[in-house]
């Protein structure tokens, strides 16, 4: 009986022993500072995919409000105890009435009433709407009689029973075009109610821009933004906002890329136009997906604005998604488009005096923009996009010498279209070039070194769209596992050591409705009600949080951490915040241990030791646990500024002390 106890602490023992791996030295040199570190190390890309503006960040919750949607302008309406194809016997109808083609608005509604039998009007939101119980809603509609006695018009939210979840009524009182306002407040919770308009009266009445937001939306702005998706990126302290995408920049044609011009002004003039994800994916059809523009260029300026963060607005070049149509404009024809990147400043930028500036001014912020960066072109490739972007630069450049200009590599991030790009554009001195690359975790740790060899001299860098895959996993949410979040992690370390290349970078795509993504994995997932970031927006947090003012060097035997034992480091001082921050990640299965020196300066004996962390590697956050993999953080002492830490298994670790 001793000996099999015996026998059983040796292999306890030898099994602990397995799970911690020998002590790693790491030395932090606090005096040598290598680069400084940009303000827009860290940003956020925004696109609308996955149902992230309309029917998202934007809180608009009546979809297809004016009628608009090309193939079906009834989309999103329903006519419960009417035939639209017959007044027989109806209750009354709905039909379509046009004032112009050439309108951004063009289209709205004729209702005719025949009895007092209830006819209804039913909007089924943005895969329902999400309403709070106690929380109130404006509602608004433009409405002109043209005959009859209907007084009134009753707005209800209703559940899928058709009970009644809180209603309000407005009194018609004009023949005229007018616009109404009213306010109703819910009942009730519910993630997929309906709005539902009733009648008081008989005769026709025409309505336009019928439309509801909450009335707690970011910052109190009526008809703003969705306060807690904004509050998600707020709290990423994001040093830049890239807008509007993407590939909905380009468009699968040319006559349905992204014109910002459409965008700004009067938000009932802008034009609607079809998503570009619409039917990208045959698997994810989503033919109710278009682009109301609510969100539109001046919305993006002054969220920016909100977020601290600089405006990257990014403009089509003249090409058309390569993966679609792959559409040019002739070289000849392209002087509209290079004015569009010009008057694009200029609305940013210009005196109140000036023609865009002046309507800056009218939307209600005379103040500019500040606009720094522009870009030219998503992820086009090849010789057609070179030639192109040269005009762009050189016309940008003649008028406004201290814009930066933002050019691209292509969709992928080594091959020919790769290596030709980043050739030619190097022969232009192009000032930052965007790579993207959506690879396997493996690839993310494999390629921690990827820009160390890049040439300091040369052009700067922005890893514009990033993110891990795991494979084998098509479950939306669960590809944000902690394996894809890690693997980042350990890939960003490389992207800090390189400061001096590396100037901005966001992961893509931001955010996604857990009802209508085409996409996955993303940042941030949300529904009707609740949102959530996900292990990789943790990650991201934290680097952006800690993102520092100068790189310093962190090192093993004097050689950076970059895979050695499965560990990878970066270290930064913060000299607004006097810190030093050290974030070192642990890719493996096992317990590290780690001996970090503090070399340089004098620090406090006390600091902060943050970990994020799982169990699994297939562990995520969801709705029903948001908070799975959130950091936490302690308390850690040092001694004559050395200090033992334990690194968790798959963890990322920051460790940090103010300097004296």
């Amino acid at each position: 009986m001793k000996k099999c106890f015996t026998k059983m602490m040796l292999l306890s023992f030898m099994l602990n022993s397995i799970l911690v791996l020998a002590q790693t030295k790491l030395e932090v040199d606090l005096n040598n500072k290598i680069a400084k570190i940009q303000p827009t190390m860290y940003g956020v890309f925004f696109e609308d995919i996955n149902f992230a503006a309309d029917g998202g960040l934007y809180a608009e919750m009546v979809k297809n409000r004016s009628f608009e949607f090309t193939v079906d302008p009834f989309l999103g309406w329903k006519q419960p105890n009417s035939d639209r194809h017959s007044f027989n016997n109806d209750s009354g109808i709905a039909t379509l009435v046009k004032y112009s083609k050439d309108a951004g608005n063009s289209n709205f509604i004729r209702v005719k009433i025949n009895d007092d039998k209830g006819y209804e009007l039913v909007n089924e939101g943005f895969r329902g709407m999400g309403i709070k119980a106690g929380e109130t809603y404006n509602i608004y509609v433009t409405a002109a009689k043209q005959n009859g006695n209907i007084s009134k018009i009753k707005f209800q939210f209703i559940d899928e029973n058709n009970a009644i979840l809180g209603e309000t009524v407005i009194a018609i009182s004009a023949g005229q075009w007018k616009d109404y306002t009213a306010q109703i407040t819910a009942n009730k919770t519910l993630a997929k109610a309906k709005l539902k308009l009733t009648f008081e009266g008989t005769g026709e009445i025409d309505l336009d821009m019928i439309s509801l937001f909450p009335v707690d939306t970011w910052k109190g702005r009526e008809k703003g933004l969705r306060k807690d998706l904004v509050q998600l990126l707020y709290d990423l302290n994001p040093g830049f906002l890239r807008f509007p995408g993407g590939c909905i920049v380009e468009g699968r044609t040319l006559e349905r890329r992204y014109q910002w011009k459409k965008t700004v002004g009067p938000v009932e003039d802008r034009e609607v136009l079809v998503n570009r994800w619409n039917t990208e994916f045959a698997h994810k059809l989503t033919p109710d997906y278009y682009q109301s523009f609510g969100l539109g260029f001046f919305e993006y300026f002054q969220l920016s604005e909100d977020l601290g963060a600089e405006p990257l607005p990014i403009l089509s070049c003249g090409m058309a998604c390569q993966f679609n149509s792959g559409e040019l404009v002739r070289m000849d024809e392209l002087d509209p488009y290079v004015q569009d990147a010009l008057d694009l400043i200029e609305f940013a930028n210009g005196d109140i005096d000036s023609h865009w500036g002046k309507l800056r001014n009218d939307m209600g912020h005379p103040a500019p923009f500040s606009l720094k960066y522009i870009g030219v072109g998503n992820e086009q490739w090849g010789k057609d996009y070179i030639d192109r972007y040269k005009v762009f630069a050189e016309a940008i450049k003649a008028k406004y010498p201290d814009m930066i200009i933002v050019s691209g590599s292509g969709p992928f991030p080594d091959g020919d279209y790769f290596e030709y790009g980043m050739q030619e554009l190097k022969k232009l001195n192009a000032e930052i070039i965007d790579e993207h690359y959506y690879r396997s975790p493996e690839w993310f740790r494999e390629n921690a070194t990827r820009y160390d060899s890049y040439d300091r001299n040369g052009p700067k860098i922005f890893a514009g769209e990033y993110a891990a895959h795991p494979k084998g996993i098509f479950d939306g949410p669960k590809e944000n596992n902690l394996e894809a979040a890690i693997s980042e992690a350990a890939f960003m370390t490389g992207l800090e050591r390189n400061a001096e290349v590396v100037t901005m970078t966001s992961y893509a795509p931001l955010m996604a409705h857990i009802d209508a993504f085409q996409w996955a994995p993303d940042m941030i997932w949300f529904n009707n009600l609740q949102s959530y970031g996900t292990a990789n927006y943790q990650v991201q947090k934290l680097f952006s949080t800690h993102a520092g003012t100068d790189l310093i060097s962190v090192t093993n035997n004097g050689k950076y951490l970059t895979g050695q034992n499965d560990l990878y480091a970066s270290a930064v001082i913060d000299s607004e915040a006097s810190q030093v921050i050290v974030k070192i990640v642990n890719t493996s299965s096992k317990v590290q241990d780690i001996n970090l020196q503090l070399k340089g300066k004098k620090i406090n004996k006390k600091g902060e030791f943050i970990v994020l962390k799982s169990e699994n590697l297939e562990d995520q956050n969801s709705f029903d646990n948001p908070n799975k993999i959130i950091p936490e953080t302690t308390t850690i002492q040092n001694k004559s500024r050395k200090l033992d830490v334990m690194l968790q298994p798959y963890s990322l670790s920051v460790v940090k002390f103010k300097m004296r």
